[in-house]
């Protein structure tokens, strides 16, 4: 759940907030990634290492780096991506 927001460079910046502990598969993009965690752990595994990225920490993805990741629900975080990453899904209801 969050909100997207489109730069006129193509790039986006998203504020999300998992309800769900969820996993990502591995994955990798075509532009850089910067996150900030607001709420909760985000853990990034990266070449087979876990970096658990907590309230108050960031990381940052170059882009060609494969990685996955684990979020414990209630996790809130800040996302700045190089690129388009994030598709919407229309309002509930509409």
């Amino acid at each position: 759940e969050g909100y997207v927001f489109d730069g006129a460079d193509g790039s986006q910046a998203a504020f999300w907030t998992c309800r769900e502990t969820a996993v990502s598969a591995a994955h990798v993009h075509a532009y850089d990634e910067y996150m900030l965690v607001v709420q909760g752990c985000y853990t990034f595994i990266i070449n087979g290492e876990r970096l658990p990225v907590k309230a108050g920490e960031e990381v940052f993805i170059r882009r060609g780096v494969p990685h996955s990741g684990e979020v414990v629900a209630g996790t809130r975080t800040i996302h700045a991506f190089g690129g388009h990453r994030a598709d919407r899904v229309g309002p509930v209801g509409a």
